[in-house]
């Protein structure tokens, strides 16, 4: 198997001892075409640059509503029904991953979720829209509680609705203590007059969305499918449970709730073609523009890049002229 190293080693190759740039939409490219032609079905790549040490802006690697353009574009021209889509995203927006999912199942009667290592939060929910789930053990999936954005005096912050929820339920009764009330009130004041509904909302929607994706697809031939689909929405929305928005949830774990999930390492062939795929993205990310790539094994892409800033050389002044 192409490991990160080997396929590190072949994009130096294809510089032809540094004569040319690395290749790295070629060997990308490469490994998605073998994986389809050994599975047989579409693949399809979405992964963003959100586990490399540069720091990235969130909406640049989140899931949002332009991927629907980048999905729209590598679908085009795909014949099967079946998809493998390979899944590397933190998460984003709970409309713009509803939006994802009905789209590509519109399309798709069958498809595989492939993890080759995280899918978080929105992402979790759109591989709980698969049919089957593929994970190696190296691969997590992650609560799927919703954040929402508050603006505090430090700027703003990501927050799950469900801990600001538990906060305001705190404060209302530590707030019969007039003595505690001086304490509440600057985290109060943050607090605007919809946030509440807000978070209400957002976490509702998160838990029903995945409850009904469970049981139209991965559960639809299960007489009991409603309810498990139900239990698994529950259990993933829990941030009490789960205490951390970004818990890394392993797929033993994953397997005993009653998901569908397929061991990575069931096929070799298929495992070392999809992990090629990932490493060979990851190299993308780390020494290109690339923040997002959504690809197929057409050779058809659609990719978000973000130029580094360039310093802008003034000439230096002289001294103001004698007067």
């Amino acid at each position: 198997m192409p490991t990160w190293s080997g396929i590190l080693e072949e994009l130096r190759q294809s510089t032809e001892d540094g004569h040319k740039p690395p290749d790295f939409d070629g060997i990308r490219r490469k490994y998605l075409v073998l994986a389809h032609e050994h599975t047989g079905r579409d693949v399809i790549l979405y992964a963003t640059k959100w586990t490399q040490p540069e720091t990235v802006v969130g909406p640049l690697v989140s899931i949002v509503d332009e991927d629907l353009q980048g999905i729209m574009e590598v679908v085009h021209r795909l014949s099967s029904r079946n998809l493998d889509l390979i899944l590397h995203s933190p998460g984003g927006s709970l409309a713009a991953a509803e939006s994802l999912v009905t789209y590509l199942r519109s399309k798709f009667g069958h498809i595989r979720v492939i993890v080759p290592q995280l899918a978080m939060s929105a992402a979790t929910m759109v591989a709980c829209a698969a049919d089957t789930i593929v994970l190696g053990k190296h691969s997590f999936l992650g609560p799927i509680d919703p954040q929402v954005t508050v603006n505090t005096k430090l700027g703003p912050r990501m927050i799950p609705a469900q801990a600001i929820l538990e906060q305001f339920e705190l404060a209302k009764r530590e707030c019969a203590d007039p003595a505690k009330l001086a304490a509440w009130l600057p985290m109060l004041e943050q607090y605007g007059p919809d946030l509440l509904v807000q978070c209400a909302h957002a976490s509702d929607l998160s838990e029903e969305l995945v409850r009904e994706w469970l049981t139209r697809y991965m559960f639809k031939r299960e007489r009991d499918g409603q309810a498990k689909a139900a239990r698994i929405a529950e259990w993933l929305a829990d941030h009490g449970l789960w205490k951390s928005h970004n818990r890394h949830i392993p797929r033993d774990m994953l397997r005993r709730k009653g998901l569908k999930i397929e061991p990575l390492e069931k096929d070799q062939k298929s495992q070392d073609l999809f992990l090629s795929v990932f490493h060979a993205t990851t190299h993308t990310f780390t020494m290109t523009p690339a923040v997002k790539i959504i690809e197929n094994h057409l050779g058809k892409a659609f990719i978000k890049q973000v130029m580094p800033p360039v310093a802008e050389l003034r000439r230096p002044q002289g001294p103001p002229p004698a007067q």
